[in-house]
């Protein structure tokens, strides 16, 4: 499938390389690019827009993010997803963002209470308009998830701690999405309550709900059972569990009505 975009699509400072590279990583964490798949140079360079050298360079930068793997001859191929690693990642980014809670609450001015709110502000809009069944833009829904969750923590004072936890952040994401996890208003409502602790400064009570928050989702997201998902099944596995021809599979994209994120 050919995708190409141009320089318009460029943002302020962006260079062609950083356009590919997000699309890439974007696609991989959003499901466009199932677990385990091949990732051939060649019809990655025709689907990006790019050449084949630059898009084996920002294949081996997504590697180091463990969102790719190299297969050494072999190329390259999207990570793998399995319940074990979902788990390790849960518990990581429970690890960080806690940690970077309490900093952050203790430190945060006025003008992070600000953020805060209004990033808080941004997420409960799109999800009470999700839960009526409003059509949402859900990359816009994820994104301002995603930013209610990184103000909170952005007082902690540490730019090695916030780029750590973003590159776990993300890889939780990814397993979200490919999980299909929807926790509808109990998610809406741990984040007014998280809203809460940050204005109080309670990080104690703020680190027992993102326990549950993020657990919740996990336990969803496995449900005692082992996923179509895992192993690198991605659709093509998940249509054979089914029982479904992998041709019927839709793209993930277009089948995420369902899927507001809850991170």
């Amino acid at each position: 499938m050919t995708d190409h975009h141009n320089d318009h699509d460029r943002g302020p400072g962006e260079t062609v390389g950083e356009v590919v590279y997000n699309r890439i990583r974007n696609d991989i964490l959003f499901g466009e690019l199932a677990p385990g798949e091949r990732l051939r140079l060649d019809n990655a360079s025709r689907r990006y827009g790019a050449s084949v050298g630059t898009i084996r360079e920002l294949l081996n930068r997504l590697s180091s993010e463990g969102l790719v793997v190299a297969e050494g001859q072999r190329g390259f191929e999207v990570a793998p997803a399995s319940p074990t690693e979902f788990r390790e990642v849960a518990a990581l980014r429970l690890l960080l963002e806690s940690h970077a809670m309490s900093l952050s609450f203790s430190a945060g001015d006025l003008d992070w209470e600000a953020r805060v709110v209004a990033a808080h502000h941004k997420l409960s809009v799109l999800e009470h308009r999700m839960l009526k069944g409003t059509d949402v833009d859900l990359a816009l829904l994820r994104q301002c998830d995603s930013d209610f969750h990184r103000a909170m923590i952005s007082a902690c004072g540490s730019r090695v701690l916030m780029e750590t936890y973003g590159q776990v952040h993300d890889r939780y994401l990814r397993y979200l999405t490919i999980a299909v996890t929807f926790r509808g208003d109990v998610s809406v409502k741990e984040h007014a309550k998280l809203l809460d602790c940050a204005l109080s400064r309670d990080a104690a009570r703020a680190s027992a709900i993102l326990e549950v928050h993020i657990n919740s989702c996990l336990d969803m997201a496995l449900d005692g059972t082992v996923p179509s998902w895992a192993a690198g099944q991605g659709r093509v596995g998940a249509a054979k569990a089914a029982g479904q021809p992998a041709a019927d599979v839709p793209r993930r994209r277009a089948s995420r009505k369902a899927a507001m994120t809850d991170v």
